[in-house]
């Protein structure tokens, strides 16, 4: 990799975020192969909807085990070098899952994409955040838009390679994790400089608001926090893991069709996230997650009761505006615990990949009981849970 000069103080590391961008695609896209292909590995396996949630909760169990730890210890001892080693297990996972012969080698499958994308975030999170240097909104934004369009590739990917070539094809996008490693050993022979600017420009800009806050007010910030990303993670699961389905029975369209639309919903998260990031910079955190949170409840409301057109066109609104709170929700934490950033990202991505888990396995079992589209009627009043964002605390940003 190139290397980069200093920049002046104040200014965003752009090549360094983009790159790290490009990893987050390529961590995401691995993981959102898992979704993706499941109605190939419901027909190969002949597979309920509880197996198909269990296949999801053993990932998003295994991708939130190592999180906090990985984050919590490298915050006292930095590990530069931990994420190309998360991208190891990443590898190691995607062509078990091509050539698995049974339904238990593929949990052991997705398990191990999971422990590889536990340990790949945290470290990922923290240098976004060393090269934020004042604009962290755009930062973080520029970060997770990359696991979001990794997210929005991998169903177009299924629907173009994996639907026609079969599960074994899934071999082939084993350079991605290849690609990434490659990229993160060059991104973290940076990791001093990056860290040593961060420390200077984050010690002149703290908010007097959030060192005010007591300790109590601190954990309080953060479970409403958990809570909101928690109550957006489980209605965006329905769309993750079962939204191929509710079009192929509700509308009669085919596999492929299914997987081309599942990407025009990721994409449109994709583009909420950067939007969200840019937007909050210059309107504050606070009034974005307002916004959020709350703004898509009239349009989850319609969902269960339109035709094709208007399902696609709402759940494309829905994910855009859900998915411009992310980034303001994680640095809200990160303003929360500014000494903190890798336990925090920890924490956000591995507790919510357990709760998105246990969300896809209790939607499985309820839709095998009353319907797809039953289940959405139910999950459209979750975004009412935004309202406890009044209590949160204000930390100025």
């Amino acid at each position: 990799m190139t290397t980069m000069t200093a920049r002046p103080e104040g200014a965003t590391f752009v090549l360094l975020l983009v790159v790290l961008g490009i990893c987050h695609l390529l961590n995401d896209l691995i993981q959102a192969l898992i979704p993706a292909i499941y109605p190939i590995l419901r027909a190969e396996f002949a597979l309920d909807l509880v197996q198909i949630g269990m296949i999801t909760m053993t990932f998003q169990i295994a991708g939130s085990l190592f999180q906090p730890l990985v984050g919590l210890y490298t915050d006292r001892r930095p590990l530069p070098y931990s994420a190309a080693v998360g991208m190891g297990f990443t590898l190691t996972g995607i062509t078990a899952l091509a050539f698995a012969p049974s339904y238990a080698m593929v949990l052991a499958s997705v398990a191990c994409i999971g422990i590889g994308s536990s340990i790949f975030h945290p470290e990922a999170t923290r240098m976004a955040r060393y090269a934020a240097q004042g604009r962290a909104g755009l930062a973080q934004g520029i970060f997770q838009v990359g696991g979001q369009v990794g997210g929005a590739v991998a169903p177009l990917a299924a629907a173009l390679v994996i639907v026609p070539l079969g599960q074994s094809s899934l071999a082939g996008f084993a350079v991605a994790p290849v690609l990434a490693m490659v990229l993160l050993i060059g991104i973290a022979r940076h990791h001093d400089r990056l860290r040593e600017a961060f420390h200077v420009t984050a010690t002149a800009a703290r908010s007097q608001a959030t060192a005010a806050l007591s300790p109590g007010q601190v954990r309080l910030g953060l479970v409403i926090l958990i809570l909101l990303m928690a109550s957006k993670l489980a209605y965006q699961e329905s769309f993750r893991s079962f939204y191929t389905f509710y079009v192929i029975e509700t509308f009669g369209v085919s596999i492929a069709q299914s997987q081309v639309l599942l990407f025009v919903i990721f994409i449109s998260s994709a583009i909420g996230v950067l939007i969200g990031g840019i937007v909050g910079d210059r309107i504050g955190r606070h009034r974005i997650i307002w916004i959020s949170i709350l703004g898509p409840l009239p349009l989850t409301l319609m969902l269960p009761h339109v035709g094709l057109a208007g399902t696609v066109a709402l759940t494309v609104l829905i994910n855009l505006v859900m998915a411009s709170a992310f980034a303001s929700i994680m640095l809200y934490a990160m303003d929360l615990m500014p000494g903190r950033i890798g336990l925090i990202g920890g924490v956000f991505y591995g507790l919510n990949f357990a709760l998105g888990g246990v969300a896809a396995a209790l939607l499985g079992a309820l839709a095998d009981r009353i319907g797809l589209h039953e289940v959405y009627v139910i999950c459209s009043v979750l975004p009412v849970v935004g309202l406890v964002t009044w209590f949160l605390p204000k930390t100025g940003a």
